[in-house]
């Protein structure tokens, strides 16, 4: 690892990574999420060549020019069971940090809507699925990728709706495939303040994991406040990072939502903006990457890369 005041000073560079979920094993219906076995090797990688700091901290060091060679930090959205019984071992295994940031809508047993539809194509019976009435067409079943396929096309078709109007057409996708939801999909409050006892931050997400940009300013300020509040009753703690809901600028969040995260308390914000920060970055608008690399070698120098870059993401700055 590399020293914990960098050697650049301000010209250092920051990585964050963007996890969702860690499965036990491969699930072709959700190709792009790691396995257990993956995030063992890639957490290795991680602990012997970059310096793997907590984002809270590496946002403090970034903004104060004291941030170290190889800085990562390791990220995880929306709240997935897996976190903790998964990704939670392998994080203390390596001694490595990481920041979860979390939907509180979802913590008590609930299903994200996107969750509903890819379990509604995997077990809907035949090979067909008639949507025609909903304006969502009919899907091919026949194979597994036909599946996997019709998922992706239903979540792209849905997800810039209206909150409501987004869930209501996920549940009535849920019965026409007489789909089977799984019921411990999500981490419950127990799990979230025992990430936080381990030594993890937990960051907000807002309440439903919204498309801010589709809500009026009123029903965004409330979506991010009420998940902020939430998550401090839950672990007794303040929280002080936030990560904007799909998280793309311009598209998913707007100027408002960076000026109510600033006025709300917390500290920084993430996005889903490909690339790595530096210390004139918009610190509520820090830019995320999803390591996809297949073999540790590869993931390393992708890693070491993106740690010597210059070529900085340009987020524009509201």
């Amino acid at each position: 690892m590399g020293s914990l005041v960098s050697p650049e000073g301000n010209r250092a560079s920051l990585s964050i990574l963007i996890y969702h979920r860690v499965l036990p094993m491969q699930d072709e219906m959700i190709a792009g999420e790691v396995t257990q076995q993956t995030f063992d090797w890639q957490m290795s990688v991680l602990s012997r060549y970059c310096n793997v700091l907590p984002l809270g901290e590496a946002v403090k060091r970034l903004g104060d020019g004291m941030l170290p060679d190889r800085a990562v930090s390791v990220t995880f959205d929306d709240g997935y069971a897996d976190n903790y019984h998964e990704a939670l071992p392998i994080l203390t295994k390596y001694k490595l940090p990481a920041t979860f940031f979390v939907a509180t809508g979802f913590v008590d047993g609930g299903i994200m809507w996107n969750d509903m539809l890819i379990e509604s194509m995997r077990t809907a019976k035949g090979n067909y699925i008639n949507l025609k009435k909903f304006n969502l067409g009919q899907h091919s079943l026949k194979s597994f990728a036909e599946r996997q396929e019709a998922s992706l096309c239903l979540i792209d078709m849905l997800k810039h709706l209206d909150p409501i109007e987004r869930l209501d057409q996920a549940k009535k996708i849920v019965e026409i495939a007489a789909a089977e939801l799984p019921a411990r999909l999500m981490m419950t409050p127990d799990q979230v303040f025992k990430l936080m006892q381990a030594g993890m931050e937990i960051g907000g997400h807002t309440v439903t994991h919204p498309i801010l940009a589709k809500l009026d300013v009123d029903a965004a300020r409330s979506e991010i406040l009420s998940g902020k509040r939430r998550l401090e009753d839950i672990i007794n703690a303040p929280v002080s990072l936030f990560a904007y809901p799909n998280g793309k600028p311009g598209t998913d969040y707007m100027r408002d939502h960076v000026r109510i995260v600033k006025e709300l308390g917390f500290s920084a914000a993430v996005t889903t903006a490909w690339g790595v920060s530096h210390r004139d970055s918009d610190l509520f608008q820090l830019p995320r990457f999803t390591q996809w690399d297949k073999s540790p070698k590869r993931f390393m120098l992708r890693m070491l890369k993106n740690c010597l870059s210059r070529d900085y993401a340009q987020v524009k700055a509201w």
